[in-house]
C-alpha cells in the first residue's frame, strides 16, 4: 500500500520534534522507497559536536546501510526544511530519485548559494511547500524559546 507525502512528512516531523527535545534544531528527514521508510534522521549537531550530522545526512546515511547502496535513485526524501548545499551535494550524489522539502529556508537553503539553478542531480525532481506551515513553526517555536 502506497501512503500519502503527508504521511511521510509526518514521519520527517516526529524526527524534527526528536531533535528539538534534545535541543537541536528540529529538523527531521526520511528516506522512502517502495513505500518503506529506509533511513531516519534528525539534526544531532550538538549531540555528536559534528557539523555535518544534519538530518538529511544522517537519513541517507541510515538508508544506504538499509540498501547495502550508495544510490538512491528510487527513493524520496521527506524534509522539513529546505536542505543546505552541503546536503543538497549529498544528495547529488546519491542520485536521489525525488526530494520532498516543507518550508523554504532563506538563511541557510541551497538556494541562497545556487539561485535559480538546481543542485540536485538532473533525474531528480523536487517538491516544496508540503506542509511548510507545520515545519516552519518548529523551527521558529525553537528559536523564540532560545530568545
Amino acid at each position: 500500500m502506497q501512503l500519502s507525502d503527508e504521511h511521510y512528512m509526518q514521519q520527517a516531523l516526529k524526527e524534527a520534534r526528536l531533535a528539538g527535545e534534545d535541543g537541536e534544531v528540529p529538523i527531521g528527514a526520511v528516506v522512502v522507497m517502495n513505500g518503506q521508510i529506509i533511513g531516519r534522521g534528525h539534526n544531532q549537531v550538538e549531540r555528536l559536536n559534528d557539523c555535518t550530522a544534519h538530518a538529511e545526512m544522517i537519513a541517507i546515511t541510515a538508508a544506504f546501510n538499509t540498501l547495502g547502496s550508495k544510490y538512491l535513485m528510487e527513493a524520496t526524501i521527506y524534509v522539513t526544511l529546505e536542505p543546505c548545499v552541503m546536503c543538497s551535494g549529498a544528495l547529488y550524489w546519491s542520485k536521489i530519485g525525488r526530494v520532498v522539502y516543507g518550508a523554504q529556508d532563506d538563511k541557510n537553503g541551497y538556494r541562497r548559494v545556487t539561485g535559480d539553478k538546481s543542485p540536485f542531480h538532473p533525474k531528480t525532481k523536487i517538491e516544496y511547500g508540503l506542509m511548510a506551515d507545520d515545519c516552519l513553526k518548529l523551527v521558529k517555536d525553537f528559536f523564540a524559546a532560545k530568545r
